[in-house]
């Protein structure tokens, strides 16, 4: 959606290394307003047009497609593409309608681009799940690749909402990683699935000014809540977005089954 940073680089870079030589590399940069469940939120989300096509040409992009809304959605678009299994949860839970979004603009770009693999970030799990289910019930014929959340050194997970942080909260939002990898050492040790989620709250509850939207350890498929016996011998997802002042920040850390 634009203010493209590290993290959408490696996406880039991954995209070109997979088309090799001969093929073609297309990367769209379109905030997107169906997606945003509040004006404000939409209206200070960070815009930076000219450093996302520097960072798209550095990249390895061939095409790059920066559409706005008018071109998207002219007058009197009245179709949606709505998943029902995945988007209540998690993220969906507290921006109805999002998903909706994420899913008509995507079909929409995967219309106008044919492409025969697309490349997401596993920092918006719950979206990556979303469009995996969208490509397979719509019968997409693409390739979706997932690529690993990438970190500063202190653990934050890069995203475009990090510039809106104060420098206090820029201090405070690794704790959110540092909170999560500890929740993981504690279910990995024998926690409850309720211990290990009140665990992290409690943690960044603790913090001045920032206030937890969830925290939930979920089935990484299905993406519903474990069952409260459940054990680190099956895969797991720890997921939580949080509130550092008005700024929304997710980060999740995949579990994998014991082997």
């Amino acid at each position: 959606m634009g203010a493209l940073h590290a993290g959408h680089a490696s996406l880039l870079r991954e995209a070109r290394e997979l088309a090799g030589d001969t093929g073609c590399v297309v990367a769209s940069v379109f905030l997107n307003p169906t997606q945003f469940d509040q004006a404000a939120d939409l209206e200070s989300y960070p815009r930076t047009p000219e450093q996302d096509a520097e960072l798209c040409e550095n990249a390895g992009v061939d095409i790059l497609f920066m559409p706005d809304a008018q071109q998207m959605y002219g007058e009197g678009c009245s179709i949606s593409v709505h998943e029902s299994a995945l988007s209540g949860v998690l993220c969906g839970a507290s921006r109805p309608g999002h998903f909706d979004g994420v899913c008509l603009v995507v079909a929409k770009l995967f219309n106008l681009v044919q492409p025969t693999d697309a490349i997401f970030g596993e920092k918006d799990y719950q979206q990556l799940a979303v469009l995996r289910r969208l490509v397979r019930d719509l019968d997409f014929p693409i390739a979706l690749h997932a690529a690993p959340i990438v970190r500063e050194p202190n653990g934050l997970a890069v995203s475009s909402r990090n510039v809106r942080l104060t420098p206090d909260q820029r201090a405070q939002a690794p704790q959110l990683h540092a909170a999560l990898r500890q929740a993981v050492d504690a279910y990995c040790s024998g926690a409850t699935v309720g211990a290990v989620c009140s665990q992290v709250v409690r943690q960044l509850d603790a913090l001045p000014g920032v206030k937890v939207d969830y925290v939930r350890l979920v089935h990484p498929q299905t993406l519903q809540t474990l069952q409260s016996d459940a054990t680190w011998e099956q895969a797991a997802l720890i997921a939580a977005a949080v509130f550092f002042g008005e700024v929304r920040l997710i980060d999740n850390i995949q579990i994998p089954p014991r082997s």
